[in-house]
């Protein structure tokens, strides 16, 4: 039985089956209005659909900047929901694969595996289904469980759908479990891996069916609003590595490469809802006697952040569409269900930083880049001539990797190659610390910051040996787009909002952590983590009942606080 009392502006008809216009187009999918919808007051039954929204890049400043702005979504989780204001990600390799991996565990890098974005998802032995373009992709460097793990310990039949443009999006708020994920592929479909079944869904087939690639040609992104609007110029040179950096953007005409830089389009998020709707409705999420996952991660903004930076009118028009595809999210699930058995968690896997140039003002290019190759040439070109080539020394993601016992087989002492190293990498420019991986725990508990953030990141069995993080708003010398990845607040700060009848409204600057987001919503559904976890429950957000015990009819006992990492 529905709760709302009005009807919704959403993509579902009153028959409840997904409805999306086969003529979408970009502008078209990105300004629908919405009419604000609330969960009624709470009942006494339990949520039966739990919703972790993930936005890719999202800096919680934008919230505050442009919340006035806000009519959809967003609106609603700043204005209604319960915000922790001062929320981070706990670790120090702040990229999409490790902040998606601790939202949905409850669990830092060091204990889920998933440490830095190239030693992620990818999987070749898991290919893409019906032949589609990309490398294959799973779980398989996951550790431990997650939040659809503990609701499936409790009961077989808790289902799971997790949707995102990444693969990795896809996949890591999910952990190991096989239950069904879906990600987009450069060809211009979702897809999905051998992981997870032999083949898609129907649902899924006619959902690509519609041709959104065809029906998009000639379509470009305009502005949202009137440009009178936006505060940030429009003629930003950086932007875009220099070119296409005015509005409109058009798509490109050729079909092929109109799929393939999809993902740099809002459109793009627009269709990762459409998407996540049309799987609740065939797999009939919240809508059994069942309590089912749904995780939906968009990831535009990382794309539009990274290419054009977080002070640019692209970024502003674009988080400005991410509350209206929210908004139309949180209508249509309200109209497919009781709007008081929905709970929802949103975050994101990590911020980004300026451009140096634009930091600097002004700066040459080189400047805020430090460029690492020639000294971890320099290493390697000595190992080689020890008999020690290829991959026995790494960097990347700020982390020197090096295969100890290698070098033990060929007599080579590792501390005086491990000393070497971080002499010469301190002595860069714009190198701000260069620690000792054996060192980081004892820095840790002495209260150093820095080492603690790396210290969550890494796994004991990873073979790392030094950290390097640089000076606050510089970049490696390779990357020429606004970029994330360091242990810096500006990095790690996050939005953490909670929003659903078991959360009291308003804004709490209680310190908070991504790690802490499974674990709450693992108290609400009155379950405990199977395994110990890095995060605690976020009682200040609570109602009362749910704060000391679990909501009425979850359990007949209290759920206790679950246990914690030592």
């Amino acid at each position: 039985m529905r709760s709302v009392t009005q009807r919704p502006n959403c993509f579902v008809s009153r028959a409840r089956c997904f409805r999306a216009a086969a003529t979408l187009s970009v502008a078209a999918a990105s300004g629908l209005a919405l009419a604000p919808l609330e969960a009624q007051a709470r009942n006494d039954a339990p949520p039966q659909l739990v919703v972790l929204i993930t936005v890719d890049q999202l800096r919680p400043d934008y919230l505050e900047r442009w919340g006035s702005e806000f009519t959809g979504g967003l609106a609603r989780f700043w204005t209604k929901g319960a915000v922790f204001t001062n929320a981070v990600h706990d670790h120090a390799t702040t990229e999409t694969a490790p902040g998606h991996a601790t939202l949905g565990s409850g669990r830092f890098p060091r204990h889920t595996g998933i440490v830095r974005n190239e030693a992620g998802v990818g999987d070749p032995q898991t290919p893409l289904l019906d032949g589609a373009r990309g490398g294959g992709a799973s779980p398989w460097r996951f550790r431990g469980s997650a939040l659809i793990d503990w609701m499936r310990s409790r009961d077989q039949w808790a289902r799971g759908l997790s949707v995102s443009r990444k693969d990795r999006g896809a996949i890591l708020p999910m952990g190991r479990a096989q239950q069904s994920a879906f990600w987009y592929s450069v060809d211009g479909r979702f897809v999905t891996s051998r992981y997870y079944g032999d083949t898609l869904p129907t649902w899924v087939n006619r959902f690509n069916a519609r041709d959104f690639i065809g029906a998009l040609e000639g379509a470009s992104w305009s502005l949202l609003r009137e440009p009178g609007l936006y505060t940030e110029p429009d003629a930003i040179v950086r932007e875009n590595s220099g070119t296409d950096y005015l509005f409109p953007h058009k798509l490109p005409e050729a079909r092929a490469r109109r799929a393939s830089t999809l993902t740099e389009y809002p459109v793009m998020d627009s269709l990762t809802v459409q998407l996540a709707l049309a799987g609740v409705e065939a797999m009939e999420l919240g809508g059994r006697t069942s309590t089912d996952f749904l995780g939906v991660s968009l990831s535009t903004t990382d794309a539009v952040g990274h290419r054009y930076g977080p002070q640019s009118r692209e970024l502003h028009d674009q988080v400005l569409r991410v509350d209206k595809y929210l908004g139309q999210l949180i209508d249509s699930l309200y109209a497919m269900r009781d709007s008081t058995r929905i709970i929802f968690a949103l975050s994101s896997d990590h911020g980004v930083a300026p451009y140096p140039e634009l930091y600097f003002m002004g700066a040459d290019s080189a400047r805020g880049r430090v460029d690492v190759r020639p000294t971890f040439a320099k290493a390697r070109s000595a190992l080689a001539a020890r008999g020690l080539e290829g991959d026995v020394l790494e960097f990347e993601s700020g982390i020197v990797v090096l295969d100890t016992a290698r070098l033990r087989a060929r007599g080579v002492p590792s501390d005086s190659v491990i000393q070497a190293l971080r002499t010469e990498f301190r002595a860069l420019p714009g190198v701000m610390r260069v620690d000792n991986v054996a060192e980081l725990s004892a820095l840790a508990a002495r209260g150093d910051v820095y080492a603690h953030r790396w210290r969550n990141a890494i796994p004991d069995d990873f073979n790392a040996v030094l950290t390097v993080t640089l000076e606050p708003y510089h970049y490696w010398f390779t990357v020429s787009y606004a970029t994330h990845g360091m242990p810096h607040e500006y990095d790690m700060r996050v939005p953490i909002v909670f929003l659903g009848s078991p959360f009291m409204a308003g804004k709490y600057d209680v310190r908070a952590r991504t790690v802490d987001v499974a674990p709450t919503l693992a108290h609400v559904l009155g379950i405990v983590p199977i395994e110990p976890v890095d995060g605690t429950v976020l009682t200040e957000a609570l109602q009362g009942d749910v704060r000391t015990g679990t909501p009425s009819g979850a359990r007949p006992t209290p759920a206790p606080a679950p246990p914690r990492r030592r």
